[in-house]
């Protein structure tokens, strides 16, 4: 018997991490079967439309993994779209149909010193990578988040450094991460580096981190939405840039 595509788990907690982090604990008897070890990696939340209208899917990505439960990290805005707008209503006991596990996306650990850079819709990816990197790792974390109070407390190695930039109060917000990072000091060695970010943002870090003739075994750089479009829109813009991308 062919398994289903999505499962139907229930909203078990919600919490404010930050002013804009909102925690969803999702679980139930339908976590059965769910892969262990899953932390980073995606899932897909299906949100049904009006009549006949095809549903909407949104990704998102699990934060922390525990028996029968995940948590899904979302960045709540101003203007929030279908998938933080369940959020921020999400009862105990609500329901919502979820897609996946997706492949884990984790940084290449074979490196010299390691960067890791991405908006708050990244954020939790990022929190995953730097508590898997082995306690003798250095480098550094450049994380954009839209208001001093959503700084978190972070696990990760000693030497690895936590550069949180405010965008609001960057000179561009629109390339506040490209910007910090071209003010950091580039060690010796092999680097290896993780960034996700809006689609402008992630074409102009993809382009500095060739300058700097990172092999692509090291490179992994990723938008997560594009400003103006929803993500039934990034993806074709994500697919049309792949196809015009050459030299990656």
């Amino acid at each position: 018997m062919a398994k289903p595509k999505t499962r139907e788990l229930k909203v078990l907690n919600s919490a404010y991490v930050t002013p804009h982090m909102l925690r969803i604990t999702l679980g139930g008897e339908e976590m059965e079967g769910f892969p262990a070890q899953q932390e980073s990696a995606y899932v897909k939340l299906v949100f049904p439309q009006p009549g006949e209208a095809r549903p909407l899917m949104r990704t998102y990505t699990i934060r922390r993994q525990r028996a029968g439960e995940i948590d899904i990290d979302f960045a709540i805005h101003d203007h929030a779209g279908p998938a933080s707008s369940w959020a921020r209503g999400a009862q105990s006991g609500d329901c919502i149909q979820v897609g996946g596990p997706g492949a884990r996306k984790l940084i290449n650990p074979e490196a010299d010193w390691f960067l890791l850079a991405g908006d708050m819709t990244a954020l939790p990816a990022i929190s995953v990578n730097l508590e898997l990197l082995p306690e003798s790792a250095r480098g550094c974390a450049v994380i954009a988040v839209i208001d001093e109070a959503d700084i978190q407390v972070l696990a990760h190695p000693p030497g690895i450094d936590i550069h949180w930039v405010v965008a609001a109060r960057a000179e561009s917000a629109e390339f506040a991460i490209l910007e910090h990072i071209e003010t950091l000091a580039w060690p010796d060695g092999q680097v290896s580096v993780w960034a996700a970010c809006e689609f402008s943002e992630m074409q102009q870090l993809r382009s500095y981190f060739r300058q700097r003739e990172l092999p692509s075994s090291h490179r992994y750089v990723s938008s997560y939405w594009k400003k103006g479009l929803s993500e039934e829109q990034h993806k074709v813009a994500k697919r049309d840039d792949a196809e015009a991308d050459i030299g990656g």
